[in-house]
């Protein structure tokens, strides 16, 4: 099998935390519990994914969002100096 390494591209992120205002969170409800909010997601291009506080939202090459978990963020990003 064949190495292969991620192109070095530059991605914006914010990491999640209660109270961000951010245009691609959305709140989700238990709908069996009378409809509370119990959490928040992102709508990304393979549906709605849940984002917790810690996570990271990172915007996508196309402009699109999606969270990543914290441990894998810093395993795989390095802030870059603009």
């Amino acid at each position: 099998m064949r190495k292969y390494r991620k192109k070095p591209i530059v991605i914006e992120a914010v990491q999640f935390k209660k109270g961000l205002k951010h245009p691609a969170l959305c709140k989700t409800y238990d709908h069996m519990n009378g409809n509370r909010s119990i959490g928040y997601g992102i709508k990304t291009l393979e549906g709605l994914m849940e984002v917790q506080e810690g996570d990271w939202i990172i915007k996508g090459v196309k402009g699109e969002f999606y969270p990543i978990k914290n441990y894998i963020f810093l395993q795989t990003y390095e802030k870059v100096d603009e």
